[in-house]
């Protein structure tokens, strides 16, 4: 008796009890909210308008830590597992928006090719409140407290700016930006290293 074709049909509806199977198991994200919002990608030139825009702080932070990372100093300091601090990067132009999304994005870059840094400013005072708290406000266990005057001090600062020229005709705008980045030896003052970065964008009117 001939029963391969048996065979096949047999195989036939396992294999489609388990695909059956297997999409009943898959899940979808559900989604909320209204049409007309979509993801984009973060990574896109943006160029919506003159002001400074996400695409120029990538632009900005990528090619500063490049520089940065190769300097002997920073090379030293990761060797030496010495500490870096940064200051926000101070805003000399007549536009609105925060620096920090520039300074914390090159500290992270210089974090993840071995650079280590110390808090400070409004930072700085959240993490003194909290030591206090440990060990002044009688709520803690004494023994399990973290210790005041363990803190680090750092080797070397960041400080940088951006500025801009605006200038305006009656059917065109162009911005031109420079943004500057210093590294500096604590002790001494002495800057070791700096670089800049310009940008110029323009837009009919």
């Amino acid at each position: 008796m001939y029963t391969k074709p048996r065979f096949n049909l047999q195989a036939s509806l396992l294999v489609a009890a388990l695909a059956l199977v297997l999409t009943g198991c898959e899940t979808t994200s559900p989604t909320t909210g209204t049409s007309g919002v979509s993801y984009g990608d973060s990574k896109a030139v943006e160029t919506v308008t003159t002001d400074l825009g996400s695409t120029d702080i990538q632009m900005i932070s990528e090619k500063m830590t490049q520089g940065l990372i190769q300097t002997p100093e920073i090379q030293t300091l990761i060797k030496k597992r010495q500490l870096l601090m940064a200051s926000p990067v101070k805003n000399k132009t007549s536009e609105y928006f925060d620096t920090r999304l520039i300074t914390d994005t090159v500290l992270t870059q210089l974090q993840k090719n071995g650079v280590k840094y110390v808090i400070e400013g409004e930072d700085m005072q959240n993490q003194t409140d909290e030591l206090r708290r440990q060990n002044q406000s009688g709520l803690y266990d004494k023994s399990k407290s973290v210790k005041v005057g363990k803190m680090r001090g750092a080797k070397y600062r960041l400080d940088g700016s951006i500025s801009s020229i605006i200038k305006k005709t009656s059917d065109l705008k162009d911005v031109y930006y420079k943004m500057n980045l210093r590294l500096i030896e604590i002790e001494t003052g002495i800057v070791e290293w700096s670089d800049e970065k310009e940008i110029r964008k323009s837009a009919k009117r």
